[in-house]
């Protein structure tokens, strides 16, 4: 299975609980998806509003042939980048989480290296106006086998419930 087709697999995946968008996507990522949560804690009655917080997820998909480390390098700082300029941060923010997905025909093994070496994370105010933290997942599609950071771990049983071989 090609890159661009294991796209069309993943994409639905998230379209239960995201907003995908597959034009209009910055340059360089195929299709994104915008997830976003707000939740209100009562005291008995609901004009007695205890707590209210914001929770927002942005989740970049990007598809190539060969993953090399510059590419790799390229848009983990797009969609890095990209998530820290939709962050708002305030004092209802609870956090803006950044996800890039990778899906790739090759990945070269030090693409794979940099790919799980990678650890951000941002704190607004002390983490008093919230946090932002960064998952990270490579599929190379030829043979099966992901490369993740260790915040996209998570992301690995997602990806498994692709199946590639048709």
């Amino acid at each position: 299975m090609t890159a661009a087709a294991a796209l069309d697999r993943v994409l639905p995946l998230f379209e239960a609980y995201y907003d995908v968008t597959r034009d209009g996507a910055i340059e360089p990522f195929r299709a994104e998806a915008a997830f976003h949560s707000h939740s209100e804690q009562y005291f008995l009655v609901r004009a007695a509003k205890m707590a209210e917080s914001d929770a927002h997820e942005y989740v970049f998909f990007a598809v190539t042939e060969r993953l090399t480390p510059d590419e790799a390098v390229r848009y983990d700082t797009a969609a890095w980048t990209e998530g820290l300029r939709r962050a708002k941060p305030g004092p209802n923010h609870r956090s803006t989480d950044v996800g890039l997905i990778l899906l790739a025909d090759t990945i070269d093994p030090a693409a794979a290296a940099y790919i799980r070496k990678l650890r951000r994370s941002k704190s607004y105010r002390l983490t008093l106006q919230g946090w932002s933290n960064y998952r990270v997942i490579a599929l190379e599609t030829s043979t099966g086998r992901t490369a993740c950071n260790r915040m996209g771990r998570g992301l690995r049983k997602l990806l498994g419930n692709i199946n590639l071989s048709e």
